[in-house]
């Protein structure tokens, strides 16, 4: 049998301890064994703050991510269609096929315009 030595803990600190260690370990020796492993292993100190926690990150991300989004939308807006539209118009005036010379006006059709008959 292995020696074993008492400890004095506050009792609402105590039971905390033994709930947790009911949930995750064995015994109680197991749970605080692998709390000391934990911060010796990861050289951290139980009472540094880790900084925010994973939900404020998750606002903070999903926040930027609209920013870009609002960015986005803001170029497409003002900057990419009206570029498109005059880059197709000069695209549709160079074509050959769409030459106006080429395309017959709606009064060339109608009889009824008076430059029909000339």
């Amino acid at each position: 049998m292995k020696a074993v030595k008492n400890i004095t803990i506050e009792k609402k600190t105590a039971e905390r301890f033994q709930q947790f260690s009911r949930i995750h370990y064995k015994t109680h020796s197991e749970a605080l064994a692998g709390m000391l492993d934990f911060f010796f292993y990861n050289e951290i100190s139980p009472k540094e703050n880790f900084g925010p926690t994973g939900r404020r990150i998750e606002n903070i991300i999903k926040k930027r991510i609209n920013a870009v989004i609002a960015i986005t939308r803001d170029m497409e807006k003002n900057k990419v269609n009206p570029t498109l539209a005059i880059l197709q118009s000069l695209l549709e005036a160079a074509d050959p096929k769409n030459n106006y010379s080429n395309r017959l006006r709606d009064y060339e059709q109608d009889d009824t315009h008076p430059d029909f008959y000339k």
